[in-house]
């Protein structure tokens, strides 16, 4: 069995098994209508709860950080006790960072400008421009799994790659590139991709999330750009006052390695999500929005599942349904598989075998030749 309780089926080569790609035999009506209604209700009293445990735990690390690390005997028990810090800090801080990306999608309360207020505190804390990735992100549940107008981990055609993508790290049996690659994804992944649109849709000009006035933002959502720069810059100014009372080498090993950490998860789950050799994505002239919502897969991260409330192993049901608190999550997913049938992906292989697997396997994208704008994951050159 796999993520609380539901059949890992698709196992070894069953798990590389292509979703179907013919328009479904049911509709996103069929599917809300296999979902019991009190699956849809948002509690503010039931998020707020799952909100204030995380930041007991963050506080409760903090202190284990701050008063007991300092105090053990220098060497291997303190190392390992920073490292332990440092891992639970941010599993736990991605947690928080999951809840204030369901504040986005209007998904913690039925109230938008507390949802707003909520959001953009906890991702300001946490660097993540709220409201410049809530637009961005909003498109890409608008555009999931469109070859043009998707937001994040847009794969490239063959076509479209560089000269030396032959030579590239991910290629067959270059597995110290790959594993640099992987690294390197997970480190830089995140601001990369905020600064510089890394693996994002191509723009005709230089996108970033920091920028009011690029080409991702509308002209009603530049106001609200602006407030998140503003909030991010006072949460600058107030790391750096507290690095200036405690040390540089503290602000890091309190705050920036858990960061990382955070980032690393992000990266992981979203990349996952969306890279898998069964997953189709669509041209213009193919895609419509049911498919392209399905065409992602539901992973199993152990106890992590419960951590990350839910947003690994039930995110064919939040591409469905956005606005459905993480905490129905999993009895709107058992529902709805039934229905789903073929049009559902779940891959229990372990995590760390599936990231090496599709940095492998998932370079590029190209259609099978029959005319149709389907395009398919492969490596070879």
């Amino acid at each position: 069995m796999g993520a609380d309780g539901m059949a890992t089926h698709n196992m070894g080569a069953a798990a590389v098994l292509r979703l179907p790609t013919d328009k479904p035999p049911f509709t996103l009506a069929q599917i809300k209508k296999a979902i019991p209604p009190h699956c849809f209700e948002r509690s503010l009293i039931k998020s707020s709860y799952y909100l204030v445990r995380d930041l007991v735990i963050v506080a409760a690390l903090l202190y284990f950080a701050t008063a007991v690390i300092p105090a053990l005997p220098a060497g291997l028990t303190r190392h390992a006790a920073w490292t332990l810090y440092w891992v639970a800090q941010g599993c736990v801080a991605f947690g928080v960072w999951v809840i204030a990306h369901e504040c986005g999608h209007h998904a913690f309360s039925d109230y938008q400008l507390l949802n707003d207020a909520v959001g953009l505190v906890l991702h300001s804390w946490l660097l993540v421009p709220y409201f410049s990735w809530k637009y961005s992100h909003r498109r890409h549940h608008t555009n999931p799994g469109s070859l043009e107008r998707d937001e994040t981990f847009v794969p490239q055609q063959k076509a479209a790659l560089a000269w030396y993508a032959p030579y590239a790290p991910y290629v067959e049996g270059n597995a110290a590139g790959r594993l640099l690659l992987i690294a390197v994804r997970l480190t830089i992944g995140w601001p990369l991709y905020l600064t510089l649109n890394s693996h994002g849709r191509p723009y005709p000009r230089h996108a970033c999330h920091f920028d009011p006035y690029g080409p991702i933002f509308s002209d009603r959502e530049r106001v609200q750009v602006f407030v998140t720069d503003v909030s991010l810059l006072a949460v600058w100014f107030a790391l750096f006052k507290l690095a200036s009372a405690f040390g540089f080498w503290w602000m890091v090993r309190v705050y920036g390695v858990p960061l990382l950490v955070v980032n690393a998860w992000l990266v992981l789950v979203v990349y996952l999500h969306h890279t898998h050799q069964a997953l189709p994505h669509y041209d213009s002239s193919e895609w419509d929005w049911l498919r392209g919502a399905l065409a992602t897969v539901d992973r199993d991260y152990g106890v992590l599942n419960h951590v990350f409330h839910h947003i690994a192993d039930t995110h064919v049901l939040h591409h469905l349904f956005s606005a459905m608190p993480h905490y129905h999550a999993m009895e709107a997913t058992k529902a709805i598989r039934p229905l789903l049938g073929d049009y559902y992906k779940f891959d229990a292989t372990p995590i760390a075998k599936a990231v090496w697997r599709e940095t492998r396997e998932c370079v590029y994208v190209e259609s099978l030749g029959d005319g149709k704008g389907v395009f398919w994951y492969n490596n070879k050159f």
